[in-house]
């Protein structure tokens, strides 16, 4: 058994399996057309960093596919109840390239592997877009992994 959801698991709903597949079909490889027909117009994501957009949330994913290496988006848990769905999601790939989205800067490869953990909880419209989204993950954690630690003085 994977230690991740397929988007064929029969235990989740179409909503469910729908996030599984965005996250592999269309996060962790490039396919704009994909995300625009699942996030609706007005997303908002909230986030460790502040809001953004949908342009601002597609533009952090394209620095993630070229920061690392075999960049992947996958799910571990997902509870679904009415317009909104909770996940815990992997992200993960080997930094190779310089990842510019940081909250503190450019950040230079290390070429170590990197693994972020994330509590997603999406809110769909009536429409069964993705409309909001709220995330929380150890951002310290995250740059530590990068090779750049925020809390020690240089």
């Amino acid at each position: 058994m994977s230690e991740f959801i397929s988007p064929d698991d029969t235990r989740y709903d179409e909503r469910a399996r729908a996030l599984v597949r965005i996250g592999r079909e269309a996060i962790a490889v490039a396919d704009n057309e994909k995300l625009d027909r699942y996030f609706a117009e007005g997303f908002s994501f909230h986030g460790p960093d502040g809001d953004m957009d949908y342009v601002g949330l597609r533009s952090f994913f394209e620095s993630m596919r070229s920061a690392f290496d075999g960049f992947s988006c996958e799910r571990r848990e997902i509870i679904s109840e009415g317009a909104f769905v909770a996940a815990r999601t992997s992200m993960s790939g080997v930094f190779n390239s310089r990842f510019e989205a940081s909250p503190i800067g450019p950040i230079e490869p290390t070429g170590k592997p990197m693994r972020l953990e994330l509590i997603n909880l999406f809110r769909y419209d009536e429409d069964g877009r993705l409309a909001e989204e709220w995330v929380q993950y150890d951002n310290i954690g995250f740059l530590r992994q990068l090779g750049a630690d925020p809390t020690k003085e240089h």
